[in-house]
């Protein structure tokens, strides 16, 4: 009888059959976010490292959700109540989320040393195809607040062709003038960093209620043991450069922006001038009654609600219903002003009694909703 000897076998992962290594890669990525989940990870910039924290896995030819915080808070503190709300579970099991901490706002963040050159917020747009990269997500739908807000238009400027579509939420794209400057100073003269930040985040109609939601997040930000890094945040926002938008121009957003504003809110004169500088045709314009300066997190059915009805006239979950604006409310639309100042046009969005659906309007309008 021959000799029998012991022969080692190394196998190796084939590929499925028709599988090219681009789609093998695509499935371990989505393997090793599926067991990531929730999870935060770091990665190393120009400009030094940024966390982000991943949900769900990468969907077929959709974009990821990239959300990016205002000045004060974290991804958690800021859209959590938005994200956690049960009508945004719909959207959230169609889509991978990205939620960007700024440098040193993550939970548990170590103080910045004495001197340290935080990133501009131009910088910190830069940062962001550092983590498109690592993921190797192609395109976006961005969700900022504020100074993400900012940070997100920033990035679309840079890179137009991975942006889909924004949610931009109490966005003011202009540069602070002299009289913004000598203001800023002599609050700041008078007030804590903390009450400053307050101020930036919520109406003083809010302040002055000092209602449960302003006592929590005043206590947030005025015992956040990383207050010295979130001062440093809040002073490359306040020495952000002017987007410069121009309607019509080459400096503009090509792709559907959502602007988001509480009525009475601190940002709403500078949400409707950005309003009046872009494409009215791929602008909606979203004043949300009785939300106040974070709608966010006062209003996160009516902003799931807009949300929902965005990522529709995008082409997305086409079969989602209105539920919410469309059982309770009506919508009011109001084509925005053309450049020559002409008298804009209204139309009232409908819910269709059988689809239980809202009816789809032209793609540049203004909608105020109320309760």
């Amino acid at each position: 009888m021959a000799e029998l000897r012991e022969v080692q076998i190394t196998e190796e992962k084939p590929l499925l059959p028709g599988q090219t290594p681009e789609v093998a890669k695509e499935a371990e990525l989505a393997a090793r976010i599926l067991l990531d989940q929730g999870q935060t990870h770091s990665v190393e910039t120009p400009y030094g490292s940024v966390s982000f924290t991943v949900y769900g896995t990468p969907k077929p030819k959709r974009p990821a959700i990239l959300t990016y915080h205002d000045v004060g808070l974290n991804y958690k503190s800021c859209f959590q109540p938005l994200f956690q709300f049960a009508d945004m579970q719909e959207i959230i099991q169609n889509f991978v989320r990205v939620h960007v901490d700024a440098p040193g706002m993550e939970e548990g963040a170590p103080v910045f040393p004495l001197g340290y050159q935080y990133p501009s917020l131009d910088q910190l747009a830069d940062m962001i195809p550092c983590i498109l990269q690592y993921l190797n997500f192609s395109t976006i739908i961005g969700i900022g607040v504020g100074a993400g807000a900012y940070v997100l238009s920033r990035y679309a400027l840079t890179h137009p062709d991975t942006v889909e579509g924004l949610v931009l939420i109490n966005i003011d794209p202009n540069a602070k003038g002299w009289m913004d400057w000598a203001a800023h100073k002599l609050t700041g003269l008078t007030s804590s960093i903390s009450e400053m930040i307050l101020g930036h985040l919520f109406s003083q109609e809010e302040l002055s209620g000092n209602s449960e939601l302003i006592q929590k997040y005043r206590n947030i930000i005025a015992h956040a043991p990383n207050l010295d890094n979130i001062e440093l945040y809040w002073n490359s926002y306040n020495n952000r450069r002017d987007l410069n938008f121009v309607r019509g121009g080459d400096t503009t957003l090509k792709c559907p922006v959502m602007l988001v504003v509480g009525d009475q809110a601190p940002h709403e004169d500078a949400v409707v001038e950005c309003n009046s500088k872009l494409d009215p045709t791929q602008t909606s314009f979203l004043k949300m009654a009785d939300s106040g300066g974070q709608p966010q997190l006062t209003q996160p059915g009516k902003l799931t609600e807009a949300f929902k009805y965005f990522l529709q006239g995008m082409g997305y979950m086409a079969s989602s219903c209105m539920t919410r604006l469309s059982r309770s409310r009506t919508a009011s639309l109001t084509s925005a002003a053309s450049i020559d100042g002409n008298r804009s046009r209204s139309r009232t969005l409908s819910q269709s009694s059988e689809s239980g659906t809202l009816s789809s309007g032209p793609p540049g309008h203004t909608m105020e909703v109320s309760c």
